[in-house]
């Protein structure tokens, strides 16, 4: 297996024991069918996934190569065409999800430019990722009307109920008289991390076994389920083994899992892996029943060994000059003194510091959140009546840091708070900008018993009650010794959760005139 430490394949001795048993006895079966029919026909498909594809542009990795992107992809795929050709065979494509968002260009055209992209690579399927609903159900309707690639969504329906128009649940592709069965399903837990708003979500386990049995009853030799998925509802479709081949997307893994019966399978992300399935299926006769025996050989594509694709190398290079033209486009008028200085930020509440922590607790949906000082570096004033650039969001925010939603307990979020006032008088990069609490502290007091009080809201903070809080990646990791951060279990994967500066953005566009101000959130003596 191919997968980041910690995520083994969590094996179950009597489906081990079983597993053995039906290859075996599907080899003496196969061996059987040799000697009393002819073949009746074999495909050779290559599958090539890829998924969570955000950059438009490839990107420098720590080992000082470039990889990802679209031009890689596509010369990736253009190359697996060709040989598939060649060869007689197929090559099927499938997108695993979350491409419309988040980056800094996505933020701009709310993914305009990834449909155009994707439609040059082509996809043969593509299921909706959470982040394809990061601007709500219209600009997810209607960039999916721009597709030109099939979108499969066999467990999303509109709020009547119905199938949304020019979606797929499965389908059937007949590659050398084999019939290849294709379902997808979205990511069932979208409207808990993004926003698609009355659209309405089956479970992916449920759904997708459903339609593999369906394409079973409709003739299908061979079933390929594609989704959006968690880890623990990838490896329940494996094991499963309603479906022959599980491709997903979501945990950002390079994952390849075969146990003799299915295989489960993720290209990590942004195109920087891309992985190739070489299937031959045998389907042969024997009284009555085709029966099918399929064999998979798997290749890891880094794409820092190929050439990138011209023509969309240079339709790539063109959207970057237009974002670069559009960093210095206003997107509000700030009505109030923002101070982002170092001796402002990291000892006291500030309007600025209150306007990002607001936009964290917006996009996610939280109770509340927090934000350390030291991740806002603009280190000046914006004065009344000043126009805000995205340039300056990104000058103020530089990091690339993502907003990460965390259930914490109330003894935790205390406990948080007494570490971020923890270095006062002195200030420090812990010191957190809030938004959705106030507190208020005595800092004559020994570091860790300074917080007097602290309320949610309108309500005092409950020690035992589970809060949900939006906290940047940093904080996440226990960065700046926020170690209770550290132990509680995102609500996305970190890697997949939204860009703070694309948030924030979004936040103040929205705003139109920035109004925050310094309203006692948090209060010392």
């Amino acid at each position: 297996m191919l997968g980041k430490p910690g995520s083994p394949f969590p094996r179950n001795p009597r489906l081990v024991t079983m597993s053995v048993i039906r290859l075996l006895s599907a080899a003496f079966l196969a061996a059987a069918l040799l000697g009393s029919s002819a073949l009746a026909e074999t495909a050779h498909v290559t599958f090539v996934l890829v998924n969570d594809v955000y950059q438009a542009a490839d990107q420098m990795t720590p080992d000082g190569r470039r990889r990802g992107g679209f031009a890689r992809l596509a010369a990736i795929v253009k190359a697996e065409r060709a040989k598939a050709n060649a060869a007689g065979g197929r090559v099927i494509l499938a997108h695993g999800g979350d491409t419309l968002s988040p980056s800094v260009l996505s933020g701009i055209d709310h993914g305009a430019h990834i449909v155009t992209l994707t439609n040059l690579v082509a996809p043969d399927i593509f299921v909706p990722g959470n982040h394809e609903f990061d601007f709500g159900k219209e600009i997810f309707l209607q960039r999916m009307a721009e597709a030109s690639f099939p979108v499969y969504a066999a467990n999303l329906r509109g709020p009547d109920g119905r199938q949304l128009r020019n979606f797929q649940d499965r389908s059937i592709v007949i590659v050398g008289g084999v019939r290849i069965g294709l379902s997808g399903a979205a990511y069932d837990k979208s409207a808990m991390v993004s926003d698609p708003k009355d659209l309405k979500f089956s479970p992916t386990i449920a759904t997708l076994t459903e339609q593999a049995a369906a394409l079973r009853r409709e003739g299908a030799d061979f079933v390929v389920a594609v989704a959006h998925a968690t880890r623990e509802q990838g490896y329940a479709l494996l094991h499963d083994h309603a479906a022959d081949l599980v491709l997903t997307g979501h945990t950002h893994d390079l994952l390849v899992n075969y146990d003799g019966i299915g295989a489960l399978v993720e290209s990590s992300y942004d195109a920087r892996y891309v992985t190739a399935i070489d299937v031959t299926i045998g389907v042969k006769e024997a009284d009555g029943r085709r029966v099918t025996t399929w064999w998979p050989e798997f290749r890891v594509i880094d794409s820092a060994t190929v050439t990138p694709d011209p023509e969309v190398a240079a339709l790539v290079a063109r959207l970057e000059q237009g974002l670069d033209r559009e960093l210095d486009v206003p997107i509000a008028t700030t009505a109030v003194e923002l101070d982002s200085r170092v001796a402002t930020v990291r000892t006291q509440e500030t309007a600025i510091g209150n306007l990002i922590a607001d936009a964290m607790r917006s996009s996610g949906n939280a109770d509340a959140a927090m934000t350390n000082a030291g991740g806002i570096r603009g280190g000046r004033i914006y004065a009344p009546g000043a126009s805000i650039t995205r340039r300056d969001i990104l000058g103020e925010l530089p990091f690339g840091n993502r907003v990460v939603t965390i259930e914490t307990s109330g003894g935790d979020l205390r406990r948080a708070l007494e570490n971020g006032l923890s270095r006062l008088p002195n200030g420090s990069g812990r010191f957190p900008q809030v938004s959705g609490l106030s507190l208020q502290a005595d800092v004559s007091r020994p570091a860790g018993h300074r917080v007097t009080s602290v309320r949610i809201g309108d309500a005092p903070l409950d020690e035992r009650k589970t809060y949900r809080l939006a906290v940047n990646d940093f904080m996440a990791r226990g960065g700046d010794d926020y170690e209770v951060f550290a132990a509680a279990k995102p609500l996305l994967p970190i890697a997949d959760s939204p860009l703070l500066t694309e948030e924030v953005i979004e936040h103040i566009r929205q705003l139109g005139t920035v109004r925050s101000t310094v309203e006692g959130r948090i209060v010392l003596k």
